[in-house]
């Protein structure tokens, strides 16, 4: 798929999925974004950049981090997306904030413009994540930090089935290369060819714990990536890629919910 064509199914998708987003992974992803704020080391005053920003989570954080006197730029490529960050940040005191509908492929900011640089969960779905990471490396100060995390390989994610039950039932490229670069040492190469230097990497296992067949299902197919794919569905398709998808995670199954394994994969790295 042409990257210009994988960026409006990332962008129509989100907003699909920005209704359901929370319910289903806000719990499940704060460890994630839990370690990608302290390897960030944010202070307060600090300026900081956050591409694929959701719904808010994470840049909410970052706001309190950096109060007071700082300023965040929080983008996303969904418009559903940034006006949920942007009513989350209303409340935030201390900080200028802006969120913008911008593609991370091509940020609206100026060169040497911002402390730090956060992006969690978000490069998998970039369709040119070198191109990503060399915009996130401009728009650093020099010195400026820059701190990621993404899922890590495909064969130590439970849930990854998802993928293909989609593909199977609608024609769609979704995320063709979501597990490329938390494979290996990708990541890393990737962020140094980006011009981005002391980089370091981490993997960490984790568990993600739903509590019910609804949840599990509704972040699977409403609440993720696949969601725009997932409205094409009929009422028999869907019942059909349900039971699948049930059937893929059933070993991870523990009384009413699920405790599907994961793999995170984190770097830091710095603008020379």
């Amino acid at each position: 798929m042409k990257p210009e064509l994988q960026r409006r199914v990332q962008r129509y998708g989100w907003d699909k999925a920005a209704a359901y987003y929370e319910h289903s992974w806000k719990e499940q992803l704060k460890p994630a974004q839990d370690r990608v704020l302290e390897l960030s080391d944010l202070k307060p005053g600090e300026s900081v950049l956050e591409t694929a920003c959701g719904t808010g989570l994470v840049t909410e954080r970052i706001a309190e981090a950096i109060a007071p006197g700082g300023s965040i730029i929080a983008t996303d490529l969904s418009g559903e997306m940034t006006s949920k960050t942007a009513e989350r940040l209303q409340s935030a005191n201390g900080v200028d904030h802006s969120v913008i509908r911008a593609d991370a492929e091509e940020l609206p900011l100026d060169d040497h413009s911002v402390d730090a640089a956060i992006c969690a969960l978000g490069i998998m779905y970039y369709p040119e994540p070198l191109k990503g990471l060399r915009e996130m490396q401009r728009v650093l100060k020099p010195g400026g930090r820059a701190a990621v995390v993404i899922w890590g390989e495909r064969g130590k994610c439970g849930w990854a089935e998802i993928f293909p039950i989609v593909e199977k039932r609608v024609a769609s490229d979704v995320c063709p290369m979501f597990f490329q670069q938390g494979t290996g040492n990708t990541l890393e190469i990737t962020m140094k060819m980006a011009g981005l230097v002391d980089v370091r990497t981490e993997r960490r296992k984790a568990e993600l714990h739903f509590p019910d067949e609804e949840t599990v299902v509704m972040a699977a197919f409403a609440g993720g990536p696949v969601a725009l794919a997932y409205q094409k569905f009929d009422e028999d398709t869907r019942q059909g890629a349900h039971e699948e998808y049930l059937a893929s995670i059933a070993p991870y199954r523990n009384g009413s919910g699920y405790d599907i394994p994961g793999e995170f994969v984190y770097a830091t790295a710095r603008k020379a």
